[in-house]
Parts: C-alpha cells; sequence; structure tokens
C-alpha cells in the first residue's frame, strides 16, 4: 500500500485529490493539510511514501515544502501537482528533491500512475516537455533570491535585515545586485521578471 500525503490549500481540490487517489487500488491517503505547517505536522504522525504538493500555499510554498519533508523523512519522494508551468519551477522543484512534476490538466490515472511510478524510485514529468523546458539558469545567487522574494512580499529592507539578520545595507547590495542582473529598471521590474521566470 503505497501511503499518500496531499498538501492543497484550496479545499475543493484538496478534496477531490484525497477522493481520486482514495479510490485507486494500492493507494491510501493517509493525511492532508493545507499548508506546510499541517504538512510537517503530519508527516511525522504518518510517514508517507509520497506527498503531492502544491507549488503556490500559503507562507512556505510546495518547493520549499518538498526540501524539508526530504530532510525530515528521507524516504517520503514528493510530486508537484502545480498549474504553475513557467521556466525555472521545474528545475527548483528537482533542485529541492522532488522526484515528480505534474500539471493540474493531467489525467486522473495519469496522476495515479506518477504516484505509483515515484513510489517505486521513478521520476515523472507531465507533460514531458516540461523536462526540457526548464528555463534558463536563474542568474540570482540563493541570497539574491531570498531577499527579493521577501521584497515580493512587500517588507521594506528594514523588515528583510531584520528577518535575516543581516545589516541593512548589505540587504539594499542584495537588491541592487538582483536589480542588475536581471537588466530590470527598478525592484518592482526585478520581482516580476524574477516571478514570471519562477526563480522566486
Amino acid at each position: 500500500m503505497i501511503k499518500v500525503l496531499v498538501v492543497e490549500d484550496m479545499h475543493v481540490v484538496r478534496a477531490g485529490l484525497v477522493a481520486l487517489l482514495g479510490g485507486q487500488f494500492g493507494i491510501e491517503v493517509v493525511a492532508q493539510g493545507a499548508d506546510a505547517e499541517a504538512a510537517l505536522e503530519a508527516v511525522g504522525r504518518t510517514v508517507p511514501d509520497v506527498a503531492l504538493l502544491d507549488i503556490d500555499l500559503p507562507g512556505m510554498d510546495g518547493i520549499e515544502l518538498a526540501g524539508e519533508l526530504g530532510r525530515r523523512v528521507p524516504g517520503c519522494r514528493t510530486v508537484m501537482l502545480t498549474a504553475l508551468d513557467r521556466p525555472g519551477h521545474v528545475g527548483r522543484a528537482f533542485d529541492a528533491g522532488a522526484s515528480g512534476y505534474l500539471l493540474k490538466s493531467v489525467s486522473p490515472a495519469r496522476l495515479a500512475a506518477a504516484v505509483r511510478a515515484v513510489a517505486a524510485g521513478g521520476r515523472v514529468v507531465e507533460p514531458p516537455e516540461l523536462a526540457h523546458g526548464t528555463g534558463a539558469p536563474a542568474p540570482l545567487t540563493s541570497r539574491e533570491a531570498e531577499v527579493l522574494g521577501l521584497a515580493a512580499t512587500g517588507a521594506t529592507a528594514q523588515e528583510i535585515a531584520g528577518d535575516l539578520f543581516l545589516g541593512v545595507g548589505t540587504v539594499r547590495n542584495r537588491l541592487s545586485s538582483a536589480v542588475g542582473k536581471l537588466h530590470a529598471r527598478g525592484l518592482v521590474d526585478a520581482i516580476r521578471i524574477a516571478r514570471r521566470q519562477g526563480w522566486i
């Protein structure tokens, strides 16, 4: 029996996924949640074989959650199920340790097959052409992406500095560097470009 954790913030979508997978032979949904906090609480109790994650979760996103689940429960493999097909997201997901990346337009049969394949140690990308469209390598360092991602939430340089235990000048330098590397007109433009490419 393949034990599955479903993490999706839209209740109707999550209920549909639970019903769909729960009706499949050899698959049992052992936990579900609307965000990373619920997922991390559930994973310790249920020790799933596969976690099915949306990327666009409140708080910690699904890609970050995939990495955290991998650290906490190394035997749990993750599949991203998302509407996001922007360049960069597939690469980021696999870099974080995901074993599958599927768009929400996937058929129920393909979704169940993907869960089984990933549980057996495989790697799945659906549609397959996404495997060749991971986008250009992100020009930003992880630290630049981190501060730019926080700026995208509306945080000021002072707030970012406080959150990351950095000097305000360091934060401003990283934001300025990100703007330059993205050839953006300013911070707002840099955030737009990075989001579109899936780099933050």
